[in-house]
Order: structure tokens, then sequence, then C-alpha cells
């Protein structure tokens, strides 16, 4: 029964980092360049919007499964939650990712995000210097916040490996 659990709780924490990390990269790697391919007419900067839009309840639920499940999969190796001096080198740096991870996707989400689409309502000559650094911020946070992810999973194998 115990060993079940414990493949059910590994199975959606793999589900869930599938999913937030693989939408990041189809929206970094394939989505994010055909709109700029195509010099960022209105209607596909509308289709990246509304995608973007779609996936963001799939990322906060991703999140939601992966911080019930995370501290469940900690305690069933034997480390406390509330001990950090006791965590493992790669526990501590996986952790430092996903923190620094959420933090971004907090800032995309909820400041960055809404102010893009301010902006992008402003025509590209009207813009201020400080709302061109929002389009600039725009384009870097997502390829950083996707290196970060892949971090995560680097030292996620590594740690199911050790």
């Amino acid at each position: 029964m115990i060993q079940r659990m414990y493949s059910t709780l590994v199975v959606l924490h793999i589900l869930a980092a599938m999913s937030w990390v693989g939408g990041m990269i189809f929206l970094s790697l394939v989505l994010a360049p055909l709109v700029r391919s195509r010099k960022a007419a209105p209607e596909f900067m509308a289709l990246f919007r509304s995608t973007a839009l779609r996936f963001r309840p799939v990322v906060w639920t991703a999140i939601g499964i992966l911080l019930i499940t995370g501290p469940m999969l900690f305690s069933q190796r034997g480390l406390s939650v509330t001990d950090p001096a006791s965590w493992p080198g790669i526990v501590t740096v996986k952790l430092a990712l996903v923190g620094l991870l959420l933090f971004l996707t907090l800032l995309h989400d909820f400041l960055l995000g809404p102010r893009v689409s301010r902006v992008s309502a402003i025509p590209e000559s009207q813009r201020t210097s400080g709302e061109q650094m929002v389009f600039k911020t725009a384009r870097w946070l997502p390829r950083v916040s996707l290196l970060l992810a892949l971090g995560v999973v680097i030292t996620a194998v590594v740690l199911a490996r050790s």
C-alpha cells in the first residue's frame, strides 16, 4: 500500500513537472519564434497571448500539484522539510532553483504580463523607455525561467539517481 502511494505521488509529480516544463518549451521554442518571424502581426500576437493565457491555469495547477507532492516525496526519503541542515546538497540546489522559478513565474504572470498587455495598446513610437523595457524584460524572463526549469529537471534526475 505504501509503495503504491509513493508510486502515485511520483507519477503525479512527474506529470505536473512535464506539463509545466513542456509548455514552457513549446511557448519559448515553437510559438514565440513563430510570432517574432511574422514581425508581430496583430493576429499572431493575439494567438500567442491567448495561448499563454490558456496555459496559465495549467501552470498553476501543476505548481499546486508539485507543492503538494514534493514535500510528501521529501518525507518518503526520510528528510524533514523543517530541517534544511540535514538536506543533501542537491536537494538544496533543487529547492533554490524551484524557489527562484516560482518567484519569476509570479512576477511574469501577475506583474509583467498585465503590464505588457497595457503597453501593447500604446503605439511603439509613443512608448516611454520604461514601457519599452517592459517588452524587453517580457522577452528574456521566459527564457531565464526555462533555463531554471531545465536546471530543476537536471537536479531532479541527479536526486532520483542518488
